[in-house]
């Protein structure tokens, strides 16, 4: 799947990123090659300026909120996110220690799962986040992972070993980091063959738990990127696990720690990287590709509606007992009866799911109908477009009206035309956005729009790989 030919190179970006580090970028950042590349930038990200302005804190606010809920992100969400309409982090979490594990020195029960029925380990799911925030260069997420897998007790190696040397690591789990890089950047390539790969290795239910914690994963990595969040400043992580006598995680505060020898010159096989020459350019690559005719997608949906699932649905009777438990009056979908399946991972998603088709915020129901279309169709994810279709057919808009979003968008306005390109660059991959087009998105509308976007961005991010994964049917 990947070459090692650029392997042996040696790649010095260093400069260029510190001068990225504390000032807007007009280019997508660049995508660092190897492992202390990679270390120095996550470093410097801790000066990156947020991307979305707030006002200045009140006294009464200090007080209200403290030191916790008066942080960035805490903000954002209080200021500008409708509580109806949730944010891409499930609330649900409680221990769960099962699972097949592969510890790689003495761990801390650190898991996280939500649910009983859930049986991948919170180490495995770590790492397959690590390779979704590297593949989607989001430095923020890349840099907590690093500090949650040293607090699990994996050594440095072990952790290099995820960007260049995956023979460190058995078949199956090979097998689920492949799929965790697919599903983050190339998830227009999901088919039935791609899941059998997968489940030659895993139960459907692991397989499905390992696609929703993958899809949340790449959800965060878009909320973290859409709105600038700087890296931490401190290891929130020290202490945790058990990999020293003190109880220490094992990893400094710092990002910049020793890259042995082995891994010194290693190119990454994970990051999207552009060779040119044999040598990695920095720039990451967004490849997806031009999209179909009207006439083609109308009969990929007319094939979708047909299909069989691949994932493991619950029964409508299940799915609507949870549906009544959660305080939702919806009707027990085929997306329902797959989330269903956790009932508490699931509930902390939907929110966020049910508010893309609910007008929740300062975004109209057209501008979420349109992001829905643009979004899936780049995905691929043909259960989403359908969903769309429906809801902008709903809307009153005509079929001329729809495939026209596949276009250049010069019937919008000007303000949705900014809002579409950060939105779409955003949800193809955190590598093609920049600080300037959220830029042209904030002035041309609101912090407030900008911030909803994101978000929608994000659980869209998630529904669009989660439904095509399992292959879900359209319904009549």
């Amino acid at each position: 799947m990947f070459s090692k030919s650029a392997a042996g190179c040696v790649l010095f970006f260093s400069a260029t990123i510190n001068c990225l580090a504390d000032s807007p970028v007009t280019t997508p950042r660049p995508v660092p090659a190897t492992r202390p590349e990679m270390k120095q930038l996550l470093e410097d990200m801790k000066k990156r300026p947020p991307r979305i302005p707030l006002p200045e804190l009140t006294e009464q606010e200090k007080l209200q909120l403290g030191q916790r809920g008066s942080g960035y992100e805490a903000r954002l969400r209080q200021l500008y996110v409708p509580a109806a309409e949730g944010t891409v982090f499930g609330p649900y979490r409680q221990p769960n220690t099962g699972g097949p594990a592969r510890a790689t020195g003495p761990a801390a029960d650190l898991t996280r799962n939500a649910d009983g029925n859930m049986s991948l380990t919170y180490q495995f799911k770590t790492m397959l986040f690590w390779i979704v925030s590297r593949t989607n260069n989001c430095q923020y997420c890349l840099g907590h992972q690093e500090w949650k897998l040293s607090a699990t007790g994996m050594k440095d190696d072990a952790i290099a070993a995820l960007d260049s040397d995956w023979a460190e690591y058995s078949e199956a789990e090979q097998a689920a980091f492949a799929y965790a890089r697919m599903l983050t950047y190339e998830p227009q390539k999901l088919s039935d063959d791609s899941l059998a790969q997968i489940v030659r290795h895993y139960s459907p239910l692991q397989v499905l738990e390992m696609t929703m914690s993958v899809s949340g994963n790449n959800a965060i990595n878009r909320w973290k990127e859409g709105i600038g969040t700087p890296q931490s400043s401190g290891n929130t992580f020290a202490g945790r696990g058990e990999a020293s006598p003190g109880g220490d995680s094992g990893h400094s505060d710092s990002f910049t720690t020793p890259t042995s020898d082995r891994f010194k010159r290693e190119v990454s096989l994970v990051a999207p990287l552009e060779i040119l020459d044999g040598k990695a350019s920095g720039r990451g690559m967004n490849t997806r590709p031009v999209r179909e005719s009207r006439s083609d997608v109308m009969l990929k949906l007319a094939e979708a509606r047909q299909r069989t699932p691949r994932l493991p649905l619950t029964d409508e009777a299940t799915a609507r007992a949870w549906l009544k438990e959660a305080g939702e009056d919806v009707p027990a979908t085929n997306w329902i009866r797959l989330v269903a399946n956790f009932r508490n991972e699931g509930r902390g998603r939907l929110p966020s799911l049910l508010s893309r088709e609910r007008k929740t915020g300062a975004l109209s129901e057209l501008q979420k109908g349109r992001l829905n279309w643009i979004l899936a169709r780049q995905d691929r994810a043909w259960y989403a477009v359908g969903l769309a279709y429906k809801q902008l057919r709903g809307l009153g808009q005509s079929d001329d009206e729809i495939f026209a979003l596949d276009g250049d968008w010069q019937g919008l306005s000007a303000s949705d035309r900014a809002l579409f390109t950060f939105a779409n660059h955003l949800g193809a991959s955190p590598i093609a956005s920049t600080d300037d087009e959220a830029a042209a998105a904030l002035h041309a509308t609101s912090a407030e729009i900008v911030v909803q976007t994101v978000n929608h961005v994000a659980s869209c991010a998630y529904f669009n790989r989660v439904t095509e994964a399992a292959g879900l049917p359209i319904e009549p």
